[in-house]
Parts: structure tokens; sequence; C-alpha cells
């Protein structure tokens, strides 16, 4: 567990009241996450890590954007300091909401693509540099820079298609303020069919590439899709391009396990 020590005196700077106690959440693979209750009853969540920072301003941009998110609370030291939020299970008003806010959050638009922060998945670094072109942002930003951690094989396959990106990816989509990392356990539904967007990794690009995250893992129900809206046609090959990138970062970090998810991906691309 995170030094309790540091982040009672954390709160104790940002909230002027102690700790009475703190529980580890679930979740939390590359960071730690806690539920923590103050002497005065209060209740947040601490989350700890050397980015947190970074995390709050995109929380913010969220919330600016009128996606619903949890409130950012405070940053002190590692910490960041957010509202609690109940949680339940997914139901279909929960993935109606949901699709409601992404979309509401894809219409908030950038001049360019990227993002002013650069950001990391753990030891993964994420470079959100501006490009004019999406495919050499999506290329240079999100492709090329796995491939000295790749395999001969599967290196020279990502170089192949990084090659060809110009033929699958528009050259110019509206550049959508994007969660970045949209799976669905950054997803906190809540009671009354609430939806809220956590653990965000924001920049501005296409926004299919949430919608291609998003079903990555996993399909969301039919009261999703109707809620977001019609979608570009032929989506099916940018959506293998962009659900490469999260199954090259799940390769890097997790291993072995994850090649296979890198290997479909790319035969779907016909490289």
């Amino acid at each position: 567990m995170a030094d309790l020590t540091a982040l009672g005196a954390a709160l104790g700077s940002r909230f002027d009241t102690g700790m009475r106690r703190a529980e580890r959440m679930h979740g939390g693979d590359l960071s730690e996450v806690l539920s923590v209750e103050l002497e005065d009853g209060r209740r947040l969540v601490a989350k700890a890590g050397p980015l947190v920072s970074r995390e709050a301003a995109m929380l913010t941009a969220i919330a600016a954007a009128g996606a619903p998110a949890p409130a950012v609370l405070g940053v002190a030291d590692d910490f960041l300091f957010l509202e609690y939020l109940e949680e339940t299970h997914g139901s279909e008003a929960g993935w109606r909401a949901l699709g409601s806010a992404l979309r509401g959050l894809h219409e908030q638009r950038g001049e360019t693509y990227g993002w002013p922060d650069d950001y990391a998945f753990g030891t993964v670094a994420i470079a959100n540099a501006t490009a004019v072109s999406w495919p050499d942002f999506w290329a240079e930003r999100r492709l090329l820079p796995f491939l000295r951690h790749l395999p001969a094989d599967l290196a020279d396959r990502v170089e192949t298609l990084c090659d060809r990106l110009n033929d699958i990816l528009p050259a110019a989509p509206p550049p959508a303020l994007l969660h970045g990392d949209l799976w669905t356990g950054n997803v906190l539904f809540g009671p009354g069919g609430r939806a809220w967007l956590i653990d965000p990794a924001c920049y501005f690009g296409d926004a299919e590439v949430d919608l291609a995250m998003l079903t990555l893992f996993g399909q969301p129900g039919r009261s999703f899709w109707e809620s977001y809206g019609p979608l570009s046609p032929g989506s099916g090959p940018r959506r293998a391009a962009y659900q490469l990138w999260p199954a090259l970062v799940h390769l890097r970090l997790f291993g072995e396990g994850y090649r296979s998810l890198v290997s479909s991906r790319l035969d779907a691309l016909g490289v």
C-alpha cells in the first residue's frame, strides 16, 4: 500500500484534517487507488503516482467539455484527491449515458492533434507532441516508438503498416477530445443509470480511437451505439489500426500473453 504517513501528510496539507482509514480499491494495475475516510467523516479517493497533476488536468478538461468525471478535489505531493462515487454494475441506462457522454466529449475540438504534456502508462511513455497530419501522429507518436521493444518479425510488420497508414486512416479528421484509454475498466457506472469517465490519458485525435479501445476487450450494448450516434463508413480497418496501439502497450507491460492480440490486429490490416 502507498506510504500512509505521506498520504496523511498530503491530506492534512490539503484538507486540514487527519485520516481515519484508507483501503485499497479494485483496479489500479499501474497506480494505486485508495478509498479514504477523513476524521471529519468526509470520504474521497486518493490516487498515487508521479503524473497525478497531469491526470488532474485531463479530468478537468473532460468535465469542462460537459462529460461526467469525478471532481478533482486537489493535488498534493504525488497524490491526486478525487470525489468518491458510488459504483454499480453497468446497465442499459448506464451504457446509454456513456454513449451520450462520449459523443459530447468528442464534440470538444482542439486546433491540432496531441496534448500539451506527454503521459505514461507505467513504464510506457506516451508522446503527445502535436502533428498536423493524423496518420503521421499515429505512426510517430503511437506505433513507431515500440519498434525497438518488439521481436524482429512484429517490428517489421508494424513498420510496414506505418508506411501504409495514409491509405488506412483519414488525413485530417476533426481533432476530438479523447479519453485516451477507454476500456470498460475506466468507466464507472453508478446508481440511476449514470456513467463517469475515470483514469484518462487525454489528447486530441480521431474520435474512433476511443471507440476502438472500448471494443478491444468487449462489446458495448446496443443502447450505447444508439446513444453515441452514427459512425463514418468503413470503420473496420481504422478500428484495427487504432486497437494495435493498446495491444502493443499490453504486450510491453504484461508480456508474451498479448503477442497474439498484436498479431491479430496486424493480420486484420493485411500486414
